[in-house]
């Protein structure tokens, strides 16, 4: 009988690294191949200030409270809570050390496409990497080049503070291959290229979905509920939906959008609130013609309400 047993565990150990060493190899940290990032040349830095403020990169890694050319000092430390911990924005600023100045464009490539770190570690998904993934090389690029223009810092950002089993990365595999995705997050027929670039902003660098999309409990985007709102992911009150059945906003036209995104204000002349400011501050760096672009595309997603 003890033999049995002692078989039996035997064999469930067996099963057990076997198990472990499948869910290591389908989950491993897979960045870009090398030639995505090859050859791109000189970054087009007008462009990749237009994708940094549409990336929102101010309201998490800018000081709080910081205006005017503060903004532009990615030091980090933003927290964000959520129900798996508090996330601490890491510094961002061009310092070669306490921040990413000495990255290459590879490894910033594959930290934003991929959720890919430097070390070759998986990155958690507060950093929204999951629509970062819909980014264009070249505007990876020119983002990169823009940022390395712009001033360092020498502040080191708090860790971050989790939770088991949240505080392992290896975690971090299993949710990707639930969840992450580079595909289009809705399928539009006939989209217009006003459209398409509509959707390339807020479902790329805008990642307007990553507060405007309810998630299940794994922290994953509610099938066929994008930009539907629901409970804050910070944990505090509730975030609309920004779609055509939207009770909030679902009258406006695109125009409506355009005026809120430039100036703060809505059609009945409220002013923007919460952490709508933040990004409408960004949006108003936009041209108009994105500004558009983005009103064009929310009156054109599925309506949810």
């Amino acid at each position: 009988m003890a033999s049995t047993w002692v078989k039996g565990l035997g064999a469930l150990a067996v099963l057990g690294v076997a198990g472990f060493g499948t869910y290591m190899f389908v989950t491993a940290p897979d960045p870009q191949d090398p030639s995505v990032w090859a050859d791109l040349g000189e970054p087009d830095l007008g462009n990749g200030r237009e994708i940094f403020f549409a990336g929102g990169c101010t309201s998490c890694h800018a000081p709080a409270g910081a205006t005017g050319d503060a903004r532009l000092v990615l030091s980090g430390g933003a927290p964000l809570k959520s129900d798996f911990g508090t996330f601490h924005a890491p510094n961002i600023s061009s310092h070669p050390e306490a921040g990413i100045g000495a990255w290459t464009l590879a490894e910033f490539g594959d930290a934003m496409t991929r959720g890919v770190g430097r070390s070759g570690e998986h990155l958690y998904p507060s950093f929204p990497y999951g629509s970062y993934a819909r980014m264009t090389p070249k505007d990876i690029n020119d983002l990169y080049g823009f940022m390395k223009t712009l001033p360092a810092s020498d502040v080191v950002a708090s860790p971050h503070e989790l939770g088991f089993p949240f505080n392992h990365r290896l975690v971090l595999g299993g949710w990707k291959l639930l969840y992450f995705t580079d595909a289009p997050r809705v399928e539009l027929a006939d989209a217009s290229d006003m459209v398409k670039r509509g959707q390339y902003l807020v479902e790329g660098p805008g990642h307007c979905g990553e507060c405007h999309t309810p998630r299940n409990a794994l922290g994953g985007f509610e099938t066929g509920r994008w930009l539907a709102g629901g409970p804050n992911p910070e944990g505090e009150g509730t975030i609309p939906s920004i779609t055509p059945g939207s009770k909030s906003m679902g009258s406006w036209t695109e125009g409506d959008i355009v005026t809120y995104l430039e100036s703060g204000f809505t059609p009945d002349y409220d002013s923007v609130g919460g952490s709508m400011v933040e990004v409408q501050k960004n949006m108003a760096e936009l041209t108009s013609a994105d500004r558009e672009a983005i009103a064009a595309y929310l009156k054109a997603v599925p309506s949810v309400e």
